[in-house]
């Protein structure tokens, strides 16, 4: 492992977040703040409680995975893709690292990143409700495994992307609708059954529910499931990752 080259494109691309910190951390911090008021104080304050916990406190986990499972994607995506356009890749590629190396720099930082916001936003959370964490290193494994398979996951993204419309494409299109429907503002027991059937199918399901069940002992699936999606889901795209490099697919592009 080339250590000198993994801390160079890491060290690059948290230079590049530091130098657009208003966007990169102030942007997603203000919009959670928002869903808190419109969601917390205006709809908590019709929904009682929502499995033994207040609405403002059931949404938390939700929020978090919304911004990091958004951050992870957009920072990697843009991160890869952006060298990409201006050429910059052909002096990547020729140089002496292996695509584990230009993966890990690339999509270490936007896990970094995306780590660094989802933990802001839990400190923002306290200043509008009162939330407690019933299993801290659960929560940090769910948290850090999220940033880790969605920054793969953008990484993908940025390779498979042609054009900056479609670098926002599936993250617009399909990812953050997955969240939303995931349960990031409802339980799924609360779903007739058969909606409850068709959100299995929704992988975003798994992690909200694994990371809630961090924060107040109880999920709407078991644990053991919520950490198998998340593993398997980080394995795939790391075998995806692994063919593209080795086919030259999209690279030279």
């Amino acid at each position: 492992m080339n250590i000198h080259a993994v801390k160079a494109i890491f060290m690059f691309e948290m230079a590049r977040f530091f130098r657009t910190l208003a966007q990169s951390l102030i942007s997603p911090v203000l919009s959670t703040s928002l869903y808190f008021v419109v969601f917390g104080a205006a709809i908590g304050s019709r929904i009682d409680q929502v499995e033994g916990v207040s609405y403002g406190a059931f949404i938390v986990p939700g929020l978090i995975m919304l911004s990091v499972i958004t951050q992870a994607i957009s920072n990697a995506s843009f991160g890869i893709y952006f060298p990409k356009f201006i050429g910059t890749t052909y002096e990547l590629f020729s140089a002496p690292v292996n695509f584990l190396e230009i993966v890990a720099g690339y999509a270490g930082a936007a896990a970094t990143k995306a780590l660094l916001i989802g933990l802001i936003i839990l400190g923002t959370s306290f200043l509008f409700v009162e939330v407690s964490i019933a299993h801290p290193l659960a929560m940090i494994t769910f948290l850090v495994l999220t940033c880790i398979s969605f920054s793969l996951m953008g990484f993908i993204i940025g390779i498979w992307a042609g054009s900056f419309e479609q670098l926002q494409l599936v993250p617009l299109l399909v990812v953050t609708p997955l969240v939303f429907l995931g349960g990031a503002f409802y339980s799924i027991t609360m779903l007739p059954p058969v909606w409850q059937v068709i959100s299995l199918f929704n992988p975003v399901v798994y992690l909200i529910s694994g990371f809630r069940w961090s924060f107040f002992d109880t999920s709407d699936l078991p644990v053991v499931l919520s950490l198998f999606a998340i593993g398997g889901f980080t394995l795939l795209c790391l075998a995806v990752i692994g063919w593209i490099f080795k086919t030259g697919w999209r690279l030279r592009q």
